[in-house]
């Protein structure tokens, strides 16, 4: 007789250090409850945030599989086979909703070639808040990742990507490394058209929140400081 294989179950976290409870849905707790296996990016940081959902789950009764930028492919395609034996897996990102501009988009891939159902549960994407709050096209819009590092490429880039914008009527979203956003907002202002709308949404859900959209050169007078406090930029030409 067949094993009933067990879920996927990607579950969202915080975006900053705040209670986890204060933006996350209660049925998160009841999941992590339930579920022993576990596919994170940084055990560390997964088990202190299960341990800030639920103080009674034991930790030594936790299985935990590391994701990250060093795990290999055949460790990789281990990773759900628990799920074949009838266990339930969650998924955890370092921060928001798995599989969006995480890796763990490759296991859900896994998952859908092997029949393994797919539970995604509802949490903040800073991506998603961002744009609600931006103001910008919420029916046409593109997330683009990580511009380029080297200067003359991201400026060709964003140039690239207001054209676009303004051909597409539709909004650019892209993130930056936290210690960068300065220099980010800088080349913003420097190389898009003065009136293209430029949004900056940053420690999203936290006490120190700050969303804020506006022409390209009304930035310059914005005393804001971005250093270091995760990011979204969107930009939209109409």
């Amino acid at each position: 007789m067949e094993t009933t294989r067990g879920s996927l179950y990607l579950i969202p976290t915080r975006l900053g250090d705040n209670p986890p409870l204060e933006v996350l849905p209660i049925s998160i707790k009841k999941i992590i409850e339930d579920i022993d296996y576990y596919i994170v990016e940084n055990e560390k940081t997964a088990r202190r945030f299960i341990k800030r959902i639920s103080q009674s789950k034991s930790q030594p009764s936790l299985k935990i599989q590391v994701l990250n930028k060093y795990t290999t492919e055949d460790e990789r395609n281990t990773f759900l086979d628990p799920c074949l034996q009838g266990i339930s897996i969650g998924l955890l990102s370092e921060a928001g909703c798995p599989a969006i501009a995480d890796p763990g988009a490759d296991i859900v891939a896994m998952a859908h070639n092997t029949s393994i159902k797919v539970i995604p549960l509802v949490g903040p994407s800073s991506i998603i808040l961002a744009l609600m709050g931006s103001g910008m096209n919420g029916q046409s819009f593109t997330f683009n990742g990580y511009l380029p590092i080297e200067k003359s490429e991201r400026k060709s880039k964003l140039k690239s990507l207001e054209k676009l914008s303004a051909e597409q009527n539709q909004a650019q979203i892209f993130i930056e490394t936290p210690y960068r956003n300065m220099k980010m907002l800088e080349d913003l202002i420097s190389v898009l058209q003065p009136n293209t709308r430029v949004c900056v949404a940053c420690d999203l859900t936290l006490p120190t929140e700050f969303i804020r959209t506006m022409p390209a050169n009304d930035w310059k007078q914005c005393k804001e400081d971005l250093h270091k406090r995760p990011a979204i930029f969107i930009i939209q030409k109409n």
